[in-house]
C-alpha cells in the first residue's frame, strides 16, 4: 500500500459528486465506484466525473474487495448503518457531518472504529480553511493573550420567495435535518478545535420559515427542523462562546467571528455559508486603536482550486485521511471528535426543550 494509490468508493452523489470525488481524484486516489439510490443520477455523476462504476446499492459498494476506504456523503440518518457496515468490512471511513442522529449513535460508531483499528474521520473540513487554521495558530502563539470571550454570527437567507422551497431531507428531523446540524456542527467542531472540550451548553432552536412544498402533491407542508439557533458554550478552560445563526433572514449578512483575549482581539468574516480560501484574519492588540489584517502564511493555502470554495480545505482533509491510513491512526477530526460534537448538538436541543443549561460529562 505504501507506494500504491489508495482506492475509495463514495456513497452519495450530492456533496459527494461536487466535492468528495474531485478532492480524492485531485489528491491521487482512485475513485473506483460511487453509489446513489437513483440510477439516472448516479450514472450521470459517474460519467461526468470519470468514475468507472455507478451503483444503486451502497451495500454492494461497501462489500467490494478493491476498496481501501469508503466516503459517506449521505443524510445523517443513514450514517450509522453505512459506517458500521463499512468498518465491519475492513474499510477506512470518512463520514460527512452531521455525524449522527444522536450521541448514542456517534458513540457506537466511535467504539467500532476503535475496535476495528481503522482510520475513521469526520468531514469537518472547515478546520483546514486557511482563515480558520490561521486563527488556531495565532491563538496557540498567544497573539491575544489568554482567550476569554467568543461571539459568532451567521446570518444567511434570501428574500422571501413567491412559493415555499421544496421539501428535502434537511426539512425532516427524523433524517437529521436542521440548520444546527448542517452548519452549526461545523462551528461547534471549530470552537472545540480552538478551545478544547465543552463543559456546559445552553441553547434555543427556532423555525422562522417552516413552509415547504411537497413535490408529489404540490401541497404546502411544514418542516419540523430548525432554521435558526443560538447557543452559549462554556469550555473547560474558561472560554465562553456565544453564537446566533439563521438561514431564514434577508438580506444575507454572512459570518463574523470575534475572539477576545486578555491582550487583544481576532476577527474573521466571510461572505457566505462557507469560509473562502482567501479569507483574511484581523488582529488588534489591547493597546491598538483598530484591527489590521494579518499576513496569511503560504502553508495554509498550499495550492489553488477554483472549482468549489470548499475544495482547498477538503483536499487538505483528504491528505490527513491518507496520512492516517498509511500511518495506522485517525487524525482529528476523528470519530471521537464527532462524538464530542454530537454531545454538544444534543445538549443544545435538550436545552432548547427544557430551558436548562446542560452539563457535558
Amino acid at each position: 500500500m505504501a507506494n500504491q494509490p489508495l482506492r475509495v468508493g463514495v456513497v452519495g452523489v450530492g456533496f459527494g459528486a461536487t466535492v468528495h470525488v474531485p478532492a480524492f481524484q485531485s489528491e491521487g486516489w482512485e475513485v473506483r465506484a460511487i453509489s446513489s439510490r437513483r440510477e439516472d443520477r448516479v450514472k450521470k455523476a459517474a460519467a461526468d466525473l470519470g468514475v468507472a462504476d455507478a451503483m444503486t446499492d451502497w451495500r454492494a459498494l461497501v462489500a467490494r474487495d478493491d476498496l481501501d476506504a469508503v466516503a459517506v456523503s449521505t443524510p445523517p440518518a443513514a450514517h450509522l448503518e453505512i459506517v458500521s457496515t463499512a468498518l465491519n468490512a475492513g474499510k477506512h471511513v470518512l463520514c460527512e457531518k452531521p455525524f449522527a442522529l444522536s450521541a448514542a449513535e456517534a458513540a457506537s460508531m466511535a467504539a467500532l472504529a476503535k475496535e476495528r483499528g481503522l482510520t475513521a474521520m469526520v468531514a469537518h473540513e472547515f478546520r483546514h480553511a486557511p482563515q480558520r487554521a490561521q486563527v488556531r495558530e495565532l491563538l496557540d502563539q498567544g497573539a491575544i493573550g489568554t482567550p476569554q470571550v467568543v461571539s459568532a454570527e451567521l446570518l444567511l437567507g434570501r428574500a422571501a420567495p413567491d412559493a415555499p422551497p421544496p421539501v428535502t431531507w434537511g426539512s425532516r428531523a427524523a433524517e437529521g435535518g436542521g440548520f444546527l446540524g448542517a452548519l452549526g456542527s461545523h462551528y461547534i467542531d471549530g470552537l472545540r478545535h480552538w478551545f478544547g472540550d465543552v463543559a456546559t451548553v445552553s441553547g434555543t432552536l427556532k423555525t422562522l420559515r417552516p413552509e415547504r412544498l411537497a413535490r408529489e402533491s404540490g401541497q404546502v407542508v411544514l418542516a419540523d427542523t430548525d432554521d435558526t439557533f443560538s447557543f452559549t458554550l462554556t469550555f473547560k478552560n474558561g472560554v465562553v462562546a456565544t453564537m446566533v445563526a439563521s438561514s431564514a433572514v434577508a438580506p444575507s449578512q454572512g459570518v463574523r467571528i470575534t475572539v477576545a483575549g486578555s491582550d487583544g482581539m481576532l476577527v474573521a468574516t466571510q461572505r457566505g455559508a462557507n469560509p473562502e480560501p482567501d479569507g483574511v484574519v484581523l488582529l488588534g492588540k489591547s493597546t491598538d486603536r483598530a484591527l489590521a489584517p494579518v499576513e496569511m502564511p503560504a502553508r495554509f493555502r498550499p495550492f489553488e482550486d477554483d472549482r468549489d470554495p470548499r475544495l482547498v480545505s477538503f483536499r487538505l482533509l483528504v491528505r490527513d485521511f491518507e496520512a492516517g491510513i498509511r500511518g495506522g491512526r485517525s487524525p482529528s477530526p476523528n470519530f471521537e471528535d464527532g462524538l464530542k460534537c454530537q454531545q454538544v448538538l444534543d445538549a443544545v436541543r435538550e436545552s432548547s426543550g427544557t430551558g436548562r443549561t446542560v452539563t457535558i460529562a
